[in-house]
């Protein structure tokens, strides 16, 4: 990689343009990169934007649990499924590929808060937060395979190359730091869809998500990663801030030259406009990614203070510092949920990895008055089926499932929509993928209907030609 100590003054203009993909590009086709015409985006395109009407939430973070969580065994309470296990399913209720029983939950489920919300004991912390979660039990999506599904929650669609939810949001109502990316994925999945679930598709890349520390490598190998996150090439080892500008101010020249010449050309403004970027996040994002200068009450509250700290816990940290500094969008992604076997040791290891993690931000939100305009999202893919799968697993159920928001505008202490008696499908209060994505733009302020982009002849919308919003969930 050529790096921009190493150029010398008299570079070609092709060679320094050339040089636009490297170094600081680094930084730019990591998510950074603004491929649109100035004349499209006005000259601050990531300023922030009007919304179609008032918003309850001004931020996202979205909590991805990618394999499909058990939602019988977490926030979905079905004593009759626990009454009925080891019985054959009944009509309706479908069967596994290997004739599978009803399984009862090896949770106890217990009334928390003062809404009395049943949650099952595998989250103590959380349900502490009990009365800000709303939760979503009449959930479903299309497909029962991972790759479709994971792609469906985070576009719209399995089958075309679409932006992602976090891309729309942004390019609806931009960011507020124009030092930091607008949208930023912790530690996103390789597998299903891959950078898919945080690109921009369509849209300018401007919109698309800036990918932050390790990756969740397919949607069982990754747990939430070791340490703090890191973002590569941050910090230029050879050249100050005044010798890096002057070397910038060089670059751009030449490439403004270029541009002159064309009239248009998407590629080189995008390059101009991500090295200024790139430029500004060497000041801001070194501070923002230090936890160390969080008081030791938070390190506590989040689990830093254990043995080797918690990986999940750093980057919920991470999460909120980066909302409270301005980030519009943040995800941060939770692997291993698919429990076709060994369920009960599973989950029990890993909602103790994310339960006082979560509970921690939905406090520290809280506390710092930021939970009233910040929506908490928290979902898979799709759940598991009430019937197991071997001994002790179960299979993979689109068509009933749990997901919870928080904060933002939802009414806390609150279930919206059930599946039947044991769990298997939504039959009240169904909310589809795309009714989710029409509620969470909903009450950012969007229209879901009205946030359209044109392309290949026709407007584009993240819903496509679906969704209702939720208003039963609406504080």
């Amino acid at each position: 990689m050529i790096r921009f100590a190493e150029t010398p003054a008299h570079l070609s203009r092709r060679a320094a343009l050339q040089l636009s993909t490297c170094g600081f590009g680094y930084l730019a086709f990591a998510g950074l990169a603004a491929e649109t015409a100035a004349k499209e985006a006005g000259d601050h395109p990531l300023a922030p934007k009007d919304p179609h009407f008032a918003p309850k939430a001004k931020r996202v973070v979205f909590l991805c649990m990618s394999g499909g969580p058990s939602h019988v065994d977490t926030f979905d309470h079905k004593p009759k499924l626990t009454a009925d296990d080891g019985k054959n399913p009944p009509a309706g209720v479908g069967r596994g590929f290997g004739g599978g029983k009803l399984l009862g939950s090896p949770w106890k489920f217990k009334p928390a808060g003062k809404s009395g919300l049943m949650i099952s004991e595998a989250f103590p912390e959380l349900a502490k937060q009990a009365d800000h979660l709303c939760l979503l039990n009449g959930m479903h999506t299309s497909v029962p395979a991972h790759p479709q599904a994971f792609l469906q929650l985070h576009t719209g669609t399995s089958q075309f190359v679409r932006p992602s939810l976090g891309a729309w949001v942004l390019y609806g109502l931009g960011t507020q730091n124009q030092n930091l990316p607008g949208f930023i994925s912790i530690n996103p999945p390789t597998s299903n869809g891959g950078a898919q679930n945080y690109g921009s598709g369509f849209l300018p890349a401007m919109y698309q998500g800036t990918k932050l520390g390790g990756e969740a490598r397919g949607f069982g190998a990754f747990g939430g990663g070791g340490g703090t996150p890191k973002l590569p090439n941050i910090a230029n080892p050879r050249l100050n801030a005044d010798a890096q500008r002057a070397q910038i101010d060089f670059i751009q020249a030449l490439n403004k030259e270029d541009l002159a010449r064309d009239g248009v050309n998407p590629q080189v403004e995008g390059v101009i406009e991500s090295y200024e970027l790139a430029f500004r996040m060497q000041k801001d994002v070194p501070k923002l990614m230090d936890l160390s200068t969080e008081s030791k009450e938070t390190q506590k509250l989040y689990g830093l203070d254990e043995r080797g700290g918690s990986g999940f816990g750093r980057q919920c940290l991470l999460a909120r510092r980066f909302l409270e500094a301005g980030v519009r969008f943040v995800e941060v992604t939770y692997g291993n949920w698919d429990q076709h076997r060994n369920l009960k040791a599973d989950i029990d290891r890993h909602a103790a990895a994310i339960d006082r993690p979560i509970a921690a931000l939905l406090a520290d939100l809280k506390r710092k008055d930021m939970l009233k305009d910040t929506l908490v999202v928290w979902s898979g893919e799709f759940g598991r089926t009430p019937y197991s799968q071997g001994e002790d697993g179960r299979d993979h159920n689109n068509k009933g499932f749990t997901a919870w928001m928080a904060g933002g505008g939802v009414k806390g202490g609150f279930v919206h929509g059930k599946t039947d008696d044991y769990g298997y499908e939504a039959v009240e209060g169904k909310v589809h993928t795309h009714d989710f994505h029409a509620t969470i733009l909903h009450l950012l302020g969007l229209d879901h209907e009205k946030l359209t982009y044109k392309y290949a002849g026709r407007d584009f919308r993240l819903t496509d030609v679906h969704g209702n919003v939720a208003k039963e969930i609406l504080a």
